[in-house]
C-alpha cells in the first residue's frame, strides 16, 4: 500500500448528501477483483458523463483546474450503502488521495484506509468554509498533513483533526492489515513457542 504522510494539491467539492457506494462505482464496473479493470472510467459515472458517454462540461471533475483534483471534500454519509471496494480503487484511478467530509460509510472510511486513502472526519462548519474555497479555482489548494494531523488552507487557516491511530498508523507507513500483523510477528512467535512449551500437548507434530 503506498504510504499517506502529506498531500498538497488541488481540491475538488462535491457537497451532495448520502453519495451511495453504488453512485460512486455504478454495477456495471464490478466484472473485475483487481484495482485495475477500468475503474476511472466508472468512478462517480453517471455524474461525470451523460447517456452518451460525454463529459458533463458542468461537473466539477470535469472541468479545470478540478479535473486535476488529489483532494474530495464532499456533503455527509459520502460512501453509504454498499461495502464495494472497487468504489474507493475508482477513487485512486482518477488521482484523488484524500478525502474530507463531516461523516462516512463506515466500511467506507474502513476501504479508504486500507487503500492509502484517509477519509478525515470535520465539523461540518469546517466542511463548509473547505467546500466554499474548493468551489474557487484561486484559492482551491490545500495541504492535507497526516503526520502532523493538520490541514492547511488557502484562506491562510490551520484546521487540527482528529484520526483514528491505528488507521493513522497504517496510512504513515503504508501498511495493510497483514503489513501491521506482520509488526508484531516477534512477539507472536515469543508467545507460540512459550504457549508450546506450557502446553506440549498441542504443539505440532515436529515442532
Amino acid at each position: 500500500m503506498e504510504a499517506f504522510k502529506s498531500l498538497t494539491g488541488i481540491a475538488a467539492g462535491l457537497p451532495m448528501a448520502n453519495l451511495d457506494t453504488d453512485q460512486i462505482m455504478p454495477k456495471q464496473f464490478l466484472r473485475g477483483v483487481d484495482r485495475a479493470s477500468g475503474l476511472a472510467l466508472g468512478f462517480l459515472h453517471d455524474l461525470r458523463f451523460d447517456g452518451a458517454g460525454a463529459p458533463r462540461p458542468d461537473f466539477v471533475l470535469n472541468r479545470e483546474p478540478w479535473r486535476r483534483a488529489e483532494i474530495l471534500v464532499t456533503g455527509p454519509n459520502y460512501g453509504c450503502g454498499s461495502s464495494r471496494e472497487h468504489a474507493v480503487w475508482g477513487m485512486r484511478q482518477v488521482g484523488l488521495r484524500c478525502v474530507l467530509g463531516s461523516s462516512f460509510g463506515g466500511i467506507f472510511a474502513d476501504n479508504c484506509a486500507r487503500n492509502g486513502v484517509p477519509a478525515i472526519s470535520l465539523p461540518v462548519a469546517e466542511v463548509e468554509r473547505l467546500l466554499a474555497l474548493a468551489a474557487d479555482p484561486a484559492r482551491c489548494e490545500m495541504t492535507v498533513d497526516l503526520e502532523g494531523q493538520v490541514i492547511v488552507s488557502a484562506d491562510g487557516r490551520t484546521l487540527g483533526f482528529d484520526f483514528d491511530p491505528l488507521r493513522r498508523h497504517m496510512l504513515l507507513k503504508g501498511l495493510d492489515a497483514v503489513g501491521v500483523t506482520m509488526e508484531m510477528a516477534d512477539g507472536i512467535r515469543r508467545f507460540e513457542a512459550n504457549y508450546f512449551r506450557a502446553n506440549p500437548w498441542l504443539a505440532p507434530q515436529g515442532a
